[in-house]
């Protein structure tokens, strides 16, 4: 096949295959648009369709980027721990993992697994206190149900707070948070100061 010397490179239409050739026409304004191979068109409406934008080709391939899922966030509290074979509590830290976000209003999650290896714990939430006075922080009591029901081993820490007159031994691993309002929207540090409240718990369990 022989090509005019007047036809511009690359310029060839897609449904014949043949060159186009020059003409004195202008060429279209959108021809001549960034993203257009640039050539003389003398009948836009036709060749609108068989004109390839530059930047297309059949095996184009799209970086998908994902967003990383945020990292999971944890608060440190200090808790009562009253193991079994221990005459005292012991102030121990324990994480807990923040659920929702802060205006949901949603308490974290404490991680407690570690102390208690028998069974999965439960829980009690204590909202009274000496005399029946509302507790301004409750406190949230973790304990193991198996070794409650089988009744060994006897804990310890929680028959001295009792000074043994509790109607029933207590019996198991317990584990103590403190709300840090009646709310119960999240952990505040527990100590010392939260013995009478639970002692006066213990003494009523039979």
């Amino acid at each position: 096949m022989r090509i005019n010397r007047g036809l511009i490179y690359g310029a060839v239409s897609q449904s014949t295959n043949t060159p186009i050739p020059s003409t004195p026409s202008k060429p279209s304004s959108t021809m001549n648009t960034p993203g257009f191979i640039s050539h003389p068109c003398t009948d836009w409406p036709r060749h609108k369709h068989e004109c390839i934008p530059v930047n297309t080709t059949s095996n184009q391939q799209y970086s998908m980027v994902s967003t990383p899922a945020p990292a999971e966030q944890f608060i440190t509290v200090a808790a009562l721990f009253f193991s079994p074979e221990e005459e005292r509590s012991q102030i121990v830290t324990v994480q807990c993992r923040a659920q929702g976000t802060p205006s949901q209003g949603m308490c974290p999650f404490p991680i407690v697994h570690n102390y208690f290896t028998e069974s999965v714990p439960s829980t009690i939430i204590l909202t009274v206190g000496l005399n029946g006075e509302p507790l301004r922080f409750p406190l949230h009591i973790w304990y193991c149900p198996v070794a409650l029901q089988r009744g060994s081993p006897v804990n310890r820490g929680i028959r001295r707070i009792t000074s043994g007159a509790a109607g029933k031994d207590w019996s198991g691993p317990v584990l103590v948070l403190k709300f840090n309002g009646s709310r119960r929207q999240g952990y505040t540090d527990a100590g010392s100061n939260d013995l009478p409240a639970l002692s006066a718990y213990f003494l009523s369990y039979n």
